[in-house]
């Protein structure tokens, strides 16, 4: 709907049922299912199927698949899938995450082999464990990549990580309480066991864990100007994407500033363990590569895909917020000698929930459908949208 844009946003479907403003939304990373989450109390999940009606756009068709009614109290603010796909972890107002599996049978077992099936299998989910510790309202949570590990944040100011155990037991592993106000999102590192939290207080914090000890912050991130509501990895691991209440989205990356190189003095190193980010050869920091204008109001997601990337690229970034639009980015490797991005804007589509906001933005996971991008509002509803090249 933008003009002068390399590529469009077409609308693919739209999911209803909520009968409250939809917060977040997840892909599952192995099914062709999507979970979404409102002020309602429920988790609503939507099975897709492909068909390969075009080999260079495959087709999609969404249905309602089934309704948790969750045990939570209040307001469900925030879903996770587990890497395997088969556990579902819910941030609420309650103060609550709660862990979700599916009741299987032996048939549930077959794996989907074309993502036709739609969904894991037919079983109810239910309720296998409630984590209880944070003192108010949970905003976040997310599982780290191998899954062995579980974050979540809150409103008092705290950032828990839990180890994932057998028979849907986790253990408290750190209690971090870095920021000085309200913990809005926790994203881990796409390989590592890294986390990154942003906060009303403005800053982005970065933790790691020290093997001889205990969970620590290793650094703090500033430079936006008001709350950070949403934060993403880039896919290579190397780029720190946030969104902010100050209406911009910032890239963020790790510099080694070693001065005896003279062609090379500014060079982006791969995220490492805090052991590697300063050594005898420089000194690194965490610098802003990049400023996006997020729109006219409050930017409350970002996501960082795949996307139909070219060679060299690092992939599509797409925020959502305030204004209502849903905007998206190809990002582009820096020139040489530069640390800094020139993202450019290739897509744009105004008002994708009407008058409404726009709570989340998420890239579909899944091989082949990298261009599929989802959004829930305070419409109540989840929308589904593919970014296409734009007609001559």
């Amino acid at each position: 709907m933008s003009e002068n844009l390399s590529y469009t946003v077409r609308s693919i479907a739209e999911l209803e049922g909520h009968s409250d403003r939809a917060w977040n939304l997840a892909w599952n990373p192995k099914h062709p299912l999507v979970a979404s989450c409102s002020a309602d109390k429920t988790v609503r999940l939507y099975s897709y199927g492909v068909t390969t009606a075009s080999a260079l756009e495959p087709s999609l068709s969404f249905k309602t698949n089934q309704t948790i009614h969750t045990e939570h109290l209040k307001t469900v603010r925030a879903v996770a899938w587990s890497p395997s796909g088969r556990t579902l972890a819910t941030a609420s107002f309650d103060s609550n995450v709660g862990i979700w599996e599916q009741e299987r049978d032996e048939r549930d077992d077959e794996e989907d082999e074309d993502g036709q099936t739609g969904s894991l299998g037919s079983g109810d989910w239910e309720c296998v464990g409630t984590l209880e510790g944070h003192e108010t309202e949970c905003k976040s949570v997310a599982y780290s990549p191998t899954g062995t590990l579980l974050a979540s944040c809150s409103r008092d100011k705290s950032v828990w990580i839990w180890e994932v155990q057998p028979d849907a037991e986790f253990e408290c592993m750190g209690v971090l309480l870095e920021h000085s106000q309200d913990v809005k999102c926790v994203a881990w590192h796409p390989h590592e066991d890294i986390l990154a939290s942003g906060s009303y207080d403005d800053t982005i914090k970065l933790y790691v864990d020290d093997p001889s000890d205990d969970w620590y912050c290793f650094t703090t991130i500033s430079g936006h100007e008001s709350t950070v509501w949403s934060i993403a990895w880039s896919p290579c691991g190397r780029y720190l994407a946030s969104a902010s209440d100050d209406k911009t989205v910032r890239i963020w990356a790790y510099v080694d500033v070693n001065p005896n190189s003279n062609s090379d003095n500014n060079r982006i190193l791969q995220i490492k363990p805090p052991s590697a980010m300063t050594n005898s050869h420089g000194s690194g920091r965490w610098v802003q590569v990049a400023v996006l204008e997020g729109g006219e109001r409050s930017v409350y997601s970002v996501a960082w895909g795949k996307g139909k990337q070219s060679e060299g690229g690092l992939g599509w970034l797409a925020s959502a917020g305030g204004d209502g639009a849903v905007r998206v980015w190809d990002v582009q490797e820096p020139e040489a000698g530069s640390v800094v991005l020139k993202p450019k804007l290739v897509a744009s589509y105004p008002e994708a929930h009407g008058v409404y906001d726009v709570n989340c933005v998420s890239w579909n996971p899944r091989p082949g459908l990298e261009d599929v991008i989802a959004t829930a509002g305070d419409d109540g509803s989840v929308k589904i949208w593919r970014v296409v090249p734009s007609s001559k």
